[in-house]
């Protein structure tokens, strides 16, 4: 078969295929090209899911007459200019938009229409695309004193194949509001209007440069209850700047859907942040939860390769290792900041929950109290033996209970009244509060200043018992145990060669491996952690993660999971009674403890009422 020259058009539109594959990456290049431009308010109006009409408005520096012709030719751009030896430099780029394909595939593949006002110019003037067929400049009328208006209709109309693979009109219209959210995080200090059929849905006003007001446009977007429950993320290393917010454990989601990347103000999707989530959360939620987060690098563009996919989606670092100890290493000290801090929408829920309802359910009748109900005490007792115990744990209970009430004192002859016993410290004033009661032998209730804290005995316990492991665990080597035959596990030679290159690492998590021949990995020692682990398992599991995320989570996640639930079994059971000394001991513990705001499985450890919010439940308020 001969080879052919495909004509320009045909070529356009393979072209567009690339950089234009529903309404949402076609208003993706134009909310781009117009923060290149320099817009401070941008305003998108669709139509028919985008298909039917798309218009962006913006107020930025515009075209002139002369640069309009050249907007919508491929490969011609304002942001990339020659150095003084006449090259272009690709590893430099400090733009949104570079590639100069985004006006001239809409162009091919629908009919496009451009209206501008160059800066400073007296008159505007409009060029029409028509399926790559170029119009003439002509005079034209334009709102603002400078500025560009694109608009887009019958998107696809010239490549009408591309209709079948587009979605309902909802599903196209609730893409395009995703992808302007991402937009407008980035940049929070231009306004962003959508609307969708003639319906105003999304409205975000210019917010003020820097933290406070890209705190404001997060919850305008995320949601109120994350600026609530964000942490504040600001690390440098090595010339990579990591800023952003975080939010807290207990504030978690069943997806990923929630997690933003922004490379220099560029949205983008990127594995490498997935990993670095899973590895900073990774003792403080289950594996089918996920973190809220919004984070921003700022870096050298040299460092950092943006010419990966015609979308620009995708970037490539010069140093991934850098960037992803940089996330892990700013996420982990922002969580240990937050000490024992929870989340408001455990409150939250929880006022929901105590919210009255309309009278008790048909049929129910009050039971008569068991004597079981007061206390298991007389029935046994309880065990005095708790592992990991916190001081004050193993004191005897000074409770009275019925039938065994505290023998008479009587002072001895001759002796004066014995003095008054020293006054007991008040915790009102402590960020848990003063211990007041326990309740089903499992819940303290303690009394703050302004409102009340109930506390899971057993998971606040558990969380201060795994803490505690973590640091033993961190001050020396894993323990390890000799296999009595090393084992041999079969691997692909690129594998092989992935674990071999981190056996100092693994060494120091306790597993010892060395290279067998291409394509195979010999195990000597495992963790002494794991008992009788599947070390074929282990390994291939490890390579699957250096594969897919250059970390070797799956044995640390193991180990990881050992000591939870080793803490788990030597922690304060519910159905233990404790004494006031024992409750508040644990409430001081939790304070001075990083994390324990949640146990090691995601939960939250404890619920604070505000007592605002209390007396409103009582119609006080």
């Amino acid at each position: 078969m001969p080879i052919r020259r495909l004509p320009p058009e045909t070529v356009n539109r393979i072209a567009a295929g690339e950089v234009v594959e529903r309404p949402a990456s076609a208003i993706k290049e134009l909310v781009e090209n117009a923060l290149d431009a320099g817009a401070r308010n941008i305003e998108v109006q669709v139509e028919g899911g985008g298909l039917s009409r798309i218009l962006v408005a913006d107020d930025g520096c515009g075209l002139s007459p002369e640069e309009l012709p050249l907007a919508v030719e491929r490969h011609a751009t304002s942001k990339l200019a020659p150095d003084d030896a006449g090259d272009y430099d690709l590893l430099r780029i400090a733009t949104l938009g570079f590639r100069g394909e985004a006006l001239p595939s809409i162009g091919s593949v629908a009919r496009l229409s451009i209206t501008s006002r160059a800066r400073g110019a007296a008159e505007a003037y409009g060029l029409r695309v028509d399926g790559g067929a170029m119009g003439q400049v002509t005079p034209a009328a334009f709102p603002g004193p400078h500025g560009a208006r694109l608009e887009v209709r019958d998107l696809f109309y010239a490549t009408p194949a591309r209709l079948k693979f587009m979605k309902s009109e909802r599903a196209e219209a609730m893409a395009i509001a995703e992808e302007l959210k991402r937009q407008a995080m980035a940049h929070e200090a231009v306004s962003f209007t959508l609307e969708v059929d003639g319906r105003r849905v999304l409205r975000m006003p210019a917010e003020r440069e820097g933290d406070e007001g890209r705190l404001a446009r997060l919850s305008a977007i995320m949601g109120r209850e994350f600026s609530e429950n964000a942490l504040l993320i600001d690390h440098e290393r090595d010339g990579v700047r990591l800023t952003g917010y975080a939010g807290l454990p207990t504030l978690n989601r069943g997806n990923a859907a929630h997690q933003y990347l922004f490379v220099n103000g560029r949205p983008v999707r990127d594995r490498l942040l997935q990993g670095a989530l899973r590895g900073a959360y990774a003792d403080f939620l289950a594996r089918d939860r996920h973190p809220l987060t919004a984070l921003f690098l700022t870096l050298d563009p040299a460092l950092v390769d943006v010419n990966v996919h015609p979308a620009k989606a995708e970037v490539r670092f010069r140093d991934p290792a850098l960037v992803r100890g940089l996330i892990v290493g700013g996420l982990r000290h922002a969580l240990a900041a937050a000490g024992h801090r929870a989340s408001t929408t455990v409150a939250a829920e929880a006022l929901q929950g105590l919210r009255p309802a309309s009278g008790p359910p048909p049929g129910w009748r009050p039971s008569a109290p068991s004597p079981a109900g007061f206390s298991s005490w007389s029935q046994g007792g309880w065990g005095q033996a708790v592992a990991q115990a916190i001081p004050g744990l193993s004191e005897t209970s000074a409770r009275t209970e019925p039938g065994h009430e505290a023998p008479a004192y009587a002072a001895p002859a001759g002796l004066a009244e014995a003095p008054a016993p020293a006054p007991v410290p008040d915790f009102v004033d402590h960020p848990l509060g003063a211990a007041r009661a326990q309740v089903h032998e499992t819940y303290i209730v303690a009394q703050t200043r302004d409102g009340v804290v109930i506390v899971d005995q057993h998971a606040a316990h558990e969380r201060l018992v795994y803490e505690r492991m973590k640091a033993e665990m961190a001050e020396g080597a894993v323990a390890r145990q000799a296999l009595l035959i090393p084992e041999v596990v079969e691997l692909d030679p690129a594998e092989a060669e992935r674990v071999v290159a981190r056996a100092e690492e693994l060494a120091g998590l306790g597993l010892v491996v060395e290279s067998f021949g291409p394509g195979a990995v010999l195990v000597r020692e495992t963790p002494a952690l794991l008992g009788e682990a599947d070390a074929g398992g282990l390994v291939r599991d490890i390579a699957d993660d250096l594969a897919e995320t250059d970390q070797a989570l799956s044995l640390k996640e193991r180990l990881a999971e050992v000591c939870s639930t080793m803490a788990c079994h030597g922690s304060v059971r519910a159905g233990r009674r404790l004494t006031g000394p024992e409750m508040n001991a644990l409430l001081r513990q939790m304070e001075a403890t990083p994390h324990s705001g949640q146990c090691n499985h995601g939960r939250p450890t404890y619920v604070e009422l505000k007592l605002a919010d209390i007396e409103r439940l009582f119609g006080r308020r």
